[in-house]
């Protein structure tokens, strides 16, 4: 009985009591109610701030944002903005009562009540938040496809004849050759999409070889394409994994494009295409010697791509000149221009491009140009070639990005990083009326899209980087040496005889030297007028830098010593009071802390770099604007 008596007060309390109790402590506890709201909204906005700025992270590197966090994003968007509004109008509340002395109970309570709420939901929204562990995600790869353009009959041809070889099914090796500038790499782009298109094979993989082979980067080219990653730290290591890989495909293509010499398949990864290793693997490689493809690799067919004939060459040209040659007076004279450029693909599209929309009097003079003596001492071009590039050069508007596209030929014969050409125009001062950092990476970027657009830069499959023509660049390095008195040594053995004479250093004004191998830089170099200063030897070079070795540059603004064993940096480089970007990467030292004399530094680098310890010093360099760090140990 007595049971009964407590369950019928509790229900009492629970009807009569509870209501009359539960709104007067929304009432006591208002003040406190609303704080907690305040506390966990900006709790929540800090944890939204960091997942955005992860989320932006990802989007420059080219990643997909995950559904589940875009959501979780959108939820806290909208949640902030409620709460938000709720403390603006506990606000306007309060200031409509006189700062509370004379407090609306009605009011109180409602907001004390959403603000309650509102803080489990906050609670909610914010654990929820806590749970993500991942952002992102890397998409599969999408080649990047060529501009369709009008087909031309003799292209079609060999587009047709490759892909015939690859139906047959005892050929696994197949070449095809011609001259730099030709389209080798624009025909065998194509077969790959087509290959993919009809789904002939199960994968369909592209690197590019290059006259230097990188074997680590031809890796990362087919682990892209593969959609994997490379996790091993050796070539050996990572070899096997692409090896693997591979092996798992029933069929697939392996294009390697730009051979110069025989490449060790092996020492990449790609199994031999042959019964007793995987019979369902097939490869196509591109070279200009034959002797590359026939001799050396083995390939079984081979297809030579030939200039254009001269309707061709005129279709390809009008397609890239468009409107512009409809003129029925420019017509002729653009003819003439287009037989100016010899059949070779990269000549007419360049100067096409360059052309496009100028005046009658432009292509006039264009033409003039193009009838000059020209340099004929470049492997795999003529005279006209080397005119028609030097005049797709001349057309680019400013000496900005005239500059800026001599940099990038000199200082690198492989893929050009875009932040390196940042980090150089940085310390050039090439980038005129820019204020800040991000002023003068959009400045960047700005440029390496027009000169994609002149055709004087190419895509990569890699993020941030580009490509440059070789025979566009040994036309740049000719163009830099003579106009700008620049000094570029590529893939060779630096020998004292090859340093310019004491009268040309006093005119020089950059410096590259890339891929080379030397014992020791010479002593007593004299460059007043020298700026830039780019080393790049092959990779893990002990080469001496003698102490004294930078005391006849004090004018140097950028210096670049990349793969560089240096047990202490030379105590010359306190006289570099001009210097504004340093770039040691991938360099192993004990000291570099004579870097605290460059009062005038702006950007310091030590990418993927092994330096033994920082030095305090580093705090004294006032004007430094950016400090790269990034892989270093």
């Amino acid at each position: 009985m007595v049971e009964i008596g407590v369950s019928v007060a509790a229900k009492v309390s629970e009807y009569l009591v509870d209501p009359v109790v539960r709104p007067l402590g929304y009432l006591f506890n208002y003040r406190t109610n609303i704080e907690d709201l305040f506390e966990k909204v900006e709790k929540l906005r800090d944890a939204r701030s960091s997942h955005q700025h992860s989320v932006d992270e990802a989007k420059r590197n080219g990643h997909e944002i995950e559904d589940g966090v875009s959501r979780w994003l959108t939820r806290a968007d909208g949640f902030i903005q409620d709460a938000s509004n709720l403390l603006e109008d506990e606000k306007k509340a309060r200031k409509s009562c006189f700062n509370g002395l004379c407090p609306n109970l009605k009011s109180r309570y409602q907001l004390s009540r959403a603000a309650r709420k509102k803080a489990g939901d906050a609670d909610k929204i914010h654990g929820d938040g806590l749970q993500i562990e991942k952002v992102s995600y890397r998409p599969p790869l999408q080649e990047i496809r060529s501009a369709p353009s009008e087909a031309l009959p003799s292209r079609l041809l060999a587009l047709n004849e490759v892909m015939e070889a690859l139906r047959e099914e005892n050929i696994n090796r197949i070449g095809v050759w011609g001259l730099g500038g030709v389209g080798k790499s624009t025909l065998v782009k194509q077969v790959a999409e087509q290959a993919a298109q009809e789904k002939l094979f199960d994968k369909v993989v592209t690197a590019s070889v290059l006259q230097t082979p990188d074997y680590r980067r031809i890796q990362g080219e087919l682990a892209d394409k593969l959609d994997m990653k490379l996790e091993q730290e050796t070539e050996e290591g990572r070899a096997a994994q692409l090896y693997q890989r591979m092996k798992k495909e029933k069929t697939i293509l392996v294009v390697l494009d730009d051979l110069w010499t025989e490449v060790d398949l092996e020492k990449i990864g790609v199994p031999f295409p042959a019964a007793d290793h995987h019979k369902g693997c097939k490869l196509l490689l591109t070279s200009r010697d034959k002797h590359v493809l026939s001799n050396e690799m083995g390939t079984q067919k081979d297809f030579r791509v030939e200039h254009l004939e001269e309707d061709e060459a005129w279709v390809l040209f009008k397609n890239k000149a468009c409107d512009t040659v409809e003129n029925l007076d420019l017509q002729p004279i653009a003819m003439e221009v287009a037989k100016e450029c010899a059949g070779l693909p990269i000549a007419i599209v360049t100067v096409a491009t360059a052309l496009k929309n100028k005046s009658l009097p432009a292509w006039r003079d264009a033409l003039q140009q193009l009838k000059k003596p020209t340099p004929t001492n470049i492997r795999g071009m003529d005279a006209k070639v080397y005119s028609s590039l030097e005049l797709s050069y001349k057309h680019l508007q400013g000496d900005e990005v005239k500059s800026f596209f001599l940099l990038c030929a000199i200082i690198s014969t492989n893929d050009i990083s875009i932040e390196d050409l940042f980090y150089y125009g940085m310390g050039l001062g090439l980038f005129r009326g820019t204020n800040t950092l991000e002023e003068a990476k959009n400045r960047t970027d700005t440029l390496v899209d027009n000169l994609k657009t002149s055709n004087l830069l190419l895509e990569t499959v890699r993020f941030g980087f580009v490509r440059i023509h070789d025979i566009v660049r040994n036309v740049a390095v000719i163009i830099a040496s003579r106009e700008h008195h620049v000094f570029a040594l590529q893939r060779t053995t630096l020998r004292k005889e090859d340093w310019p004479s004491m009268d040309e250093l006093k005119k020089i004004t950059w410096v590259s030297l890339d891929q080379f191998d030397c014992d020791e830089l010479p002593e007593g170099l004299v460059c007043p007028k020298l700026e830039l200063f780019g080393c790049y030897p092959n990779q893990n070079s002990c080469m001496k830098v003698p102490d004294i070795f930078f005391e006849g540059m004090k004018q140097l603004k950028v210096l670049d010593f990349t793969n560089m064993h240096l047990p202490w940096l030379p105590s010359s480089l306190r006289c570099l009071e001009n210097l504004r970007t340093l770039c040691l990467d991938g360099c192993i030292s004990r000291d570099i802390s004579v870097i605290a004399a460059l009062k005038k530094l702006e950007i310091l680098t030590l990418r993927y770099s092994a330096i033994e310890e920082l030095p305090r010093e580093i705090a004294e360099l006032t004007h430094l604007r950016l400090f790269d760090l990034w892989g270093s140990s």
